[in-house]
Order: C-alpha cells, then sequence, then structure tokens
C-alpha cells in the first residue's frame, strides 16, 4: 500500500531529516577514539544523556506503534512510554549514579566486575539478542514506511534505511545519537502535538466521530485489562534497566550527577510522547478504518494534517526510527566489539576497535532488515515487549544485586540462573504461555539466585 504523498510533503520530510543526520555528522568531526565513539569521551552534558536515551527509545514502537495499537485498544496503548518514563525516573534515583561511578563502559563488564568472566560472557550474549528484538520494533515501521512513501520493494527500503542509518550514527556514535536525539525531540514535540492536539478535539467534539468510538473502556488506561496494564510497565521497566543502550548513555555522562539528570530529562520527554500517537490511533479507527495498522500514522498526518505539519512530523518519526536503530545497533555494536571479539583476538590497538565497533553497528543493521523483512506482518510492540523480557529475565536481577548488594551471590549461581531464565523465556515465547515470558524468566532467575545467596550468607 502506497501513500498519497505531495511533492511539498516529501521536500518538507526530506529537509527535516537532513537537518538532524548533518547535525548528527558535524559533531562527529570530533570522534577520534574508540571510546569517542562508544561514549562520547565520558563528557556528555545532561542534555545529550537525555537525549541519547530519550533518542533511542522513541522509536517505532514509542510513535507508530502506539497509534497501530490504539486504533484497535484505544488509550491503553499509551502504557509503552508512560513505563519507558517511569523507568528513567527510577534509573535517575537508584541506578545512574552507582553505575557511573565505576568508569566501565558495558553491562557485561560490570557484571564481570561483580561475578567473574563466564557470568560477563553469557550477559553479553543475552543482552545482544534482547537488544536486537529491538532493533526489528524499528525496522519494520521503517521499512514499511519507506516503501509506503516512495513506492519501493521492501529490499530497496531496507537499502535506504541501512544508509540512513549509517549516516547518523556510524560516524559519531554516541556523541550522534545524543544531538541527533536532542533535534528529533524538538522536532517531534512542534509536530506532533499540534497533529495530536487536532484528533483529540475531534474525538471530543465532532458528534460522528465520538459517537462511533467504543464506550469507558477505549478512553481509559487500564482499557486492555489492569493485568495487561502491570504487565507492560514491568516488562518495559525490566527491560530498559538492561539495556546496554541506555546504561551506555549513562556511562558516557561527565559524572554520577549528570547521569541521573539525564534520566530524569529523558522521562520528561519520554512520557508524554505517546499520547498524541495515542490520539491519532483512536481517530484514525473512526476516520480511515480501512488503512492498514503500520500506516494509520503516517496517513494521518498526510491526509488529515497541513503540509508543513504533516511534513515535519513524518520527517521526525522516520528520524525516531533511524535514531532507535541507531542506538540499539550502538549498544549491540560496542558489546559484540568490547566484550565479545576485542578479548577473543585480544584486540588492544584503539584504531582497530573503532572499525570494529562501527562494523558491528552495520553489521547488526544489516541483518535486522532481513528479519524485519522475513516477519514484516507482525506487531511492531510484540517485537517492543519480547525484547524487555528477553533481555531483562537473565539480567535483571543480577544486574540489581551487583548494584546494592554487591558480593551476595556467587558467580556459579549467577551465570547458572541467566541459562536458565533466558531459555525459560524463549521456551515460553514459543510456546505462548497465558504467562509473560518475562515473568517466568525473572521467577526462574530468583528461584536459582536464592539458593547462591543463602549458600554466600552462611
Amino acid at each position: 500500500m502506497s501513500l498519497d504523498i505531495t511533492f511539498l510533503h516529501l521536500i518538507i520530510m526530506l529537509l527535516t531529516i537532513a537537518v538532524v543526520i548533518f547535525g548528527g555528522i558535524y559533531v562527529a568531526r570530533a570522534v577520534k577514539s574508540a571510546e569517542g565513539y562508544s561514549l562520547g569521551g565520558r563528557s556528555a552534558s545532561f542534555p545529550l544523556v537525555a537525549g541519547s536515551i530519550a533518542g533511542t527509545v522513541i522509536g517505532g514502537g514509542a510513535t507508530v506503534g502506539t497509534a497501530q495499537m490504539a486504533s484497535t485498544i484505544g488509550l491503553s496503548a499509551w502504557w509503552f512510554t508512560l513505563s519507558s518514563g517511569i523507568t528513567f525516573i527510577v534509573m535517575g534515583f537508584l541506578y545512574a549514579r552507582p553505575l557511573r561511578k565505576t568508569g566501565l563502559e558495558t553491562i557485561s563488564q560490570y557484571l564481570v566486575l561483580n561475578y567473574g568472566k563466564t557470568a560477563g560472557s553469557i550477559a553479553s550474549w543475552v543482552t545482544t539478542i534482547g537488544i536486537f528484538f529491538s532493533v526489528v520494533s524499528s525496522c519494520l515501521p521503517g521499512i514499511g514506511i519507506i516503501c509506503a512513501v516512495f513506492d519501493v520493494s521492501v529490499w530497496t527500503a531496507a537499502l535506504i534505511l541501512m544508509l540512513l542509518v549509517a549516516s547518523y550514527v556510524f560516524f559519531g556514535g554516541m556523541k550522534s545519537a545524543g544531538v541527533g536525539g536532542i533535534l528529533k525531540m524538538l522536532i517531534l514535540f512542534a509536530s506532533l502535538f499540534v497533529a495530536g492536539g487536532t484528533a483529540f478535539w475531534a474525538i471530543h467534539t465532532d458528534p460522528a466521530i465520538s459517537a462511533a468510538l467504543p464506550d469507558f473502556p477505549w478512553f481509559s488506561l487500564l482499557g486492555n485489562g489492569t493485568g495487561n496494564a502491570a504487565a507492560n510497565l514491568l516488562s518495559v521497566f525490566v527491560g530498559i534497566i538492561c539495556t546496554q543502550t541506555y546504561i551506555q548513555a549513562l556511562f558516557s555522562a561527565t559524572d554520577p550527577q549528570t547521569a541521573a539528570y539525564g534520566a530524569f530529562a529523558a522521562a520528561l520527554v519520554a512520557i508524554p510522547v505517546g499520547l498524541p500517537c495515542a490520539m491519532i490511533g483512536m481517530y484514525m479507527h473512526v476516520a480511515e478504518p480501512g488503512v492498514q495498522p503500520l500506516l494509520v500514522l503516517p496517513t494521518y498526518l498526510l491526509h488529515h494534517q497541513p503540509a508543513l505539519i504533516g511534513g515535519m512530523a513524518m520527517g521526525g518519526i522516520i528520524i525516531s526510527l533511524i535514531s532507535s536503530i541507531g542506538g540499539q545497533s550502538l549498544g549491540i555494536g560496542t558489546i559484540i566489539s568490547k566484550d565479545i571479539v576485542a578479548p577473543l583476538f585480544q584486540i588492544k590497538n584503539d584504531s582497530t576497535l573503532l572499525k570494529l565497533n562501527r562494523c558491528s553497528c552495520v553489521l547488526v543493521m544489516v541483518i535486522g532488515c532481513v528479519f524485519s523483512i522475513i516477519f514484516r506482518d507482525t506487531q511492531i510492540l510484540f517485537w517492543n515487549y519480547l525484547s524487555m523480557g528477553l533481555r531483562g529475565g537473565g539480567i535483571f536481577l543480577p544486574l540489581t544485586l551487583a548494584v546494592f548488594r554487591p558480593g551476595c551471590v556467587s558467580g556459579r549461581w549467577v551465570a547458572l540462573s541467566m541459562v536458565c531464565s533466558t531459555m525459560v523465556a524463549i521456551l515460553a515465547t514459543f510456546l505462548k504461555t497465558p504467562v509473560k515470558p518475562m515473568f517466568l524468566a525473572v521467577a526462574v532467575s530468583f528461584l536459582l539466585l536464592l539458593p547462591g545467596m543463602l549458600a554466600k550468607k552462611e
């Protein structure tokens, strides 16, 4: 299905994308080392930390996915960005300072410090697989929207997407992600809230629209069930706490206090951005019920908004997909280069590490796009929640214990809990168990860590 996009829409959209990408390329000139690429030289101010965090989390799931889900279940689709914001607040209060004080670079390094090399190696693979599914959740709408806008094949769209992502993050790494995240959020706030406000006004003032919408559950945050809301909140919370990209942004801060302030600022950005997308999805449920769910948000922006707002918002959405893929790819690339390949081949040369990090990012993008084409008919937020559950199930409790109760459990029990809980999460996903895979994985992790804690205490 192609979108009816005018030449004016296209020009405004491309100019918006160009501003953000060239902003990231401009600051990339200062990146000369591997640490400068992955951590921005540990000199990020709190706006850059917030930009890196928010720029990654506000991707396909937060924008296109929220509108897609809201068109079928109503306001409760807002829970993804709500949960993200709540998590960043907790992260700022409890996790940011102790993690930044270590001066490390990856979650795996932190776990090696507390539990030994075996636990760290397992964590590297578990987090890589989990984060990869977040890449898929942004590649899906990215390929779909590019197909619809330019009327090209999925493979051509994937190539365009990869080139855009590479331009965004390949040269500057974390520094480009931070600057791009700030620019992207300014664009989205300026355009999406105008567009969402129009949809909100129509829902509450147009009798034909309001009469056609379902009753109370449609306008309730708990409309999809209290259990589902709680499950989504916990899934996002556990997943974000264990995501390399967000922890990497904290490590890039100038000091622990800046890391905490950056997390708080990211929360202020993430919480509201899902609301206009939800309003648009609810409006489109009645206005254009035949639209393909993936294209609910783009169709509204192009058909129901002025060209300036619609073009800017479309550019912002494509940038949100690019930045999310770029941020997650950067996180995986850092893990692969620093924790897997470099130790395996004894690579210590800084320029080689920089090349390895960049190549790892590109490889993740390519695999993510191919995977997304294979599963292009699936729900975007399904991959988001699956990703959160898989990477959180095995890592969340060991990481939390390492932060707040270091030395309370031996590395052997931690390694066993990571392997078993991840296997349970994968098995539960394929068996489609009534209990979410993430909850089963965390439960197994707890049951295996508890005897380890008791043995260590004795």
